[in-house]
């Protein structure tokens, strides 16, 4: 595909966006390979009639983690598994960060990727009565609602809505 990682001296953690459905198969990739690498895998439960099955899926659908050493670098791309790789910018920020993902995937608990919400976060309301509407969040603490502006009037309308009602423009 003609990707190609930007230059680096040492070894850096790359964000790798996979194929759809080929999280696993890419991570077994890198373990071979002997990069240090995470994929945060949950666990979930699918009923079939009166039978249930337990499986593994990845916590965020189509990435890994991994560490790459520069002279390995096109090692990541055999099986033509990626997408693209991206450079983590602030390492020592996204160490901390990944270590809060694997104690929230060792501790059992249920867990759901959900945006990130900051005040005055864009968001369109996509279901209910104001579908179509755009405003920004309000409160990131307790985004349950957005404010609509009316700037003429220089005010807001503080309206609380579902969070599955909002939707992160860009």
């Amino acid at each position: 595909m003609g990707q190609h990682l930007p230059d680096f001296a040492e070894p850096r953690w790359f964000v790798c966006h996979t194929k759809p459905r080929c999280e696993k198969k890419f991570d077994d990739l890198v373990a071979r390979e002997r990069f240090a690498h995470y994929l945060p895998l949950i666990q979930s439960v699918r009923r079939y009639g009166t039978q249930k099955k337990v499986f593994t899926k990845p916590l965020f659908p189509g990435y890994v983690f991994v560490r790459i050493e520069p002279e390995k670098k096109t090692r990541i791309y055999q099986q033509d598994l990626l997408v693209r790789a991206m450079l983590v910018d602030n390492e020592a920020v996204f160490l901390r960060q990944l270590e809060d993902v694997k104690t929230v995937c060792a501790s059992g608990l249920e867990a759901m990727v959900h945006p990130l919400m900051r005040k005055g976060t864009k968001v369109k309301v996509n279901g209910g009565p104001l579908k179509g509407l755009e405003g920004h969040v309000d409160d990131p603490a307790n985004p349950q609602g957005i404010v609509v502006s009316v700037d003429v009037l220089q005010q807001g309308l503080l309206v609380r809505l579902p969070m599955e009602f909002l939707q992160i423009l860009h």
